[in-house]
Parts: C-alpha cells; sequence; structure tokens
C-alpha cells in the first residue's frame, strides 16, 4: 500500500505544495470568502507566486485570468475553463481547488459514460433491497459531498457528457441543492458556503456534446490560451522537467541552448509563423507547452539512462516525432518541410541546432 506522496507518481497539489499552503494560511490576514480556507488574496499568491513569502508560480500564462477565476468561485455562477488540450485548464481547477478548499480529491471525469449518479447520487442495491431507502444506502455522487461539505468539486471534460446528463447541474447551479425525494419529501441537501463547481471542456470537442444555452448561463467562461511569451515557456518547462525527474534520482541536464530549440519549435509550429515572421503550416497536431514537456521529459530520459546525461538537439528530435504524428498522417509532411526550410538555415550555426536537423532528416515521418 502507498503510504507517502513521495511514492507516487503524481502527488495531489494539496500534498506536493502542504509546505507552501502551510505558509500562506499561517501569514493570511486577508479576508476569506465563506467556506475559504484562505483568502482570495493568499489563492492568488499561492497560483501565481509571492517573492516576499517564498511562494512558487505554479501557473504560468494570464495572470488576470487567474483573479477573474477567483473572483468567479466567490460568486454565484460556477467557473468553466475551456481552451486547445495542453494548456493547464485542469491544473488551474486543481490548484484553485487546493487552495480554496485544501482538497483535489471531489472530481467527475465526464465522459459519454457519464451518468446522473456520478453527478447527483446513486444507491447500494445490496442495501436498498435489504433495509429500503436509507440515508447508508445512499452513495452520494463528488457533486453532492462538495454540497454537503462546502468546497469545490471538479468536472472534467464537461462537454462529453451527453447533454441531459450535462443538464442535471442546471438546478444543482441555480438552486444550491439537490432533492433526495427517495428519502421523504423534505429530504433535500442545500449547499453548504464555499461549494462551487469548476468545469473544464476542450475547445477541440464542440460539436461532441454541446452545452445547453441554459447550462451556459450558470458559468463564467474563462479561456484559457497557449503560452506566447518564450521566456514564460522555458521556464515552465525547467521546473516541470525537474519535478519529474526529481523523484527518479536524476538532475536535469538541459543546456540553455536545448532548451531554446525545444521552445522555438514548438512556438513556431503552434503558430504557424516563425520568429522572424516566415509562414509555416501548423500541423493539427496538439503544440502545446504540456506536449513540450513531454518531450523534454523523454529527451531527459534518453540522455540520461542512454547517453552521458547531457540532452542535445538530436535528444529532442528523436523524442518530437511522437507529438507530430499523433492526429494526422499529413503533419509528417508539414514538419519534414519546416525542418527542411526552417531548420536546415538554422543548422548552419552548427551546435545543438546542427544535431537537431541532422537526427531530424533520419526519423520516419509518413
Amino acid at each position: 500500500m502507498v503510504s507517502t506522496d513521495q511514492a507516487v507518481l503524481r502527488p495531489a497539489p494539496e500534498s506536493q505544495h502542504k509546505v507552501e499552503l502551510a505558509k500562506l494560511l499561517a501569514a493570511d490576514t486577508g479576508l476569506k470568502p465563506p467556506g475559504w480556507r484562505l483568502s482570495a488574496r493568499s489563492v492568488r499568491a499561492f497560483i501565481l507566486g509571492d517573492v516576499s513569502l517564498g511562494i512558487t508560480r505554479k501557473f504560468y500564462g494570464d495572470d488576470a485570468l487567474v483573479e477573474r477565476a477567483i473572483v468567479s468561485l466567490m460568486g454565484e455562477q460556477g467557473l468553466m475553463l475551456v481552451g486547445e488540450p495542453g494548456t493547464a485548464k485542469s491544473m488551474l481547477g486543481e490548484l484553485l481547488s487546493a487552495a480554496v478548499t485544501g482538497s483535489t480529491r471531489l472530481v467527475v471525469q465526464g465522459s459519454a459514460g457519464t451518468t446522473e449518479e456520478h453527478l447527483r447520487y446513486g444507491w447500494n442495491y445490496a442495501l436498498l433491497i435489504a433495509e429500503g431507502p436509507s440515508e447508508k444506502a445512499l452513495v452520494p455522487s463528488p457533486v453532492l459531498q462538495a454540497m454537503r461539505a462546502g468546497v469545490i468539486v471538479r468536472i472534467e471534460e464537461l462537454t462529453r457528457c451527453p447533454p441531459e446528463i450535462q443538464d442535471g447541474l442546471i438546478s444543482i447551479l441555480s438552486e444550491k441543492m439537490i432533492a433526495i425525494p427517495e428519502l421523504g419529501e423534505n429530504a433535500i441537501v442545500r449547499a453548504a458556503p464555499g461549494f462551487n463547481i469548476i468545469g473544464t471542456a476542450n475547445l477541440r470537442d464542440r460539436g461532441v456534446s454541446e452545452m445547453s444555452s441554459a447550462l451556459k448561463r450558470r458559468f463564467n467562461f474563462e479561456t484559457v490560451h497557449p503560452v506566447t511569451d518564450p521566456a514564460f515557456e522555458r521556464e515552465l518547462i525547467q521546473r516541470r522537467l525537474a519535478d519529474r525527474l526529481t523523484p527518479s534520482g536524476i538532475t536535469p541536464n538541459m543546456p540553455g541552448a536545448a532548451l531554446d530549440i525545444l521552445v522555438a519549435c514548438f512556438q513556431d509550429l503552434r503558430a504557424g509563423r516563425t520568429a522572424e515572421g516566415i509562414t509555416l503550416q501548423k500541423p493539427t497536431a496538439v503544440m502545446s507547452t504540456a506536449e513540450a514537456v513531454n518531450v523534454a521529459h523523454a529527451a531527459a530520459l534518453e540522455a540520461a539512462y542512454l547517453g552521458d546525461g547531457t540532452v542535445t538537439g538530436a535528444h529532442l528530435a528523436r523524442q518530437i516525432g511522437g507529438v507530430v504524428l499523433k492526429d494526422d498522417p499529413e503533419d509528417g509532411r508539414k514538419f519534414k518541410s519546416y525542418v527542411d526550410h526552417i531548420i536546415k538555415d538554422r543548422a548552419r550555426s552548427g551546435g545543438d541546432w546542427r544535431s537537431f536537423y541532422d537526427a531530424a532528416r533520419g526519423l520516419r515521418l509518413d
């Protein structure tokens, strides 16, 4: 049995950052919304960092978006985070939940198989048959648990849920209550202060199960955009790479030149335009910062276990193919064109650009 966060692959944010959360709680003198563990100012500091308190930045992007998200959670409406895949929507939702309520355990993963029981309640049918409807036989959903405790519940990929299941949230968000008629006409659970819902939706899933207008009105929508600042993206990749490698006892050794190559490639392909203004054919594959972190992680593992430990352009080139060739075979041709026209020119400077070019030329991109 796993007993410590150090023994798991991905600790919950409230465990991973428990020292920082404790530090913020001890120093918190700000006004706390009803049911919140930290003040709104401390929630912001936890997510965006506070140098004076030694709190690290955890979300890289639009600071104003984070502030609007915090304000949304203090209001009557839920918070819906939408955006392209890999833009850290789920991570932002987790960080908000960890700071506001101290827990991220209440979550519903939306899918075509999500049922009403996942959003309201179900029954232990053995007890139901033996004893009839009772509180003991009731199986509360994460949403019902959150209402009782006055905390945040997250619903990931809400637009993956069938429309009739989604619409079960309308009355919950409007009336902040769930009736359980099986337990009697007066059996009603009313949300405690602090309850709210954070949903996420992938913009590439539009048309899968579009939210109704009535449900949309119950949410404040915030779009999480990809990171556009190269300096921010470099810092984020370095931090995430260290987080992933440290449990393995590996010290990241990615020189600045290699990191610059990784960021430049992802920024170019994501935007469909190089920093020099040359237009490119954008791949349909998601060239998000999350994928850049995956490439950096894979390259670092290859360097550590199969090389001398130092990440080079060649390591990055060999791993980036797995990102590009994910959705559309035509993306391989687009990446080959990028290598032949853009990377080839940069390779004339030698160094890691040259090793990236040579390795990329050897990839099977069809």
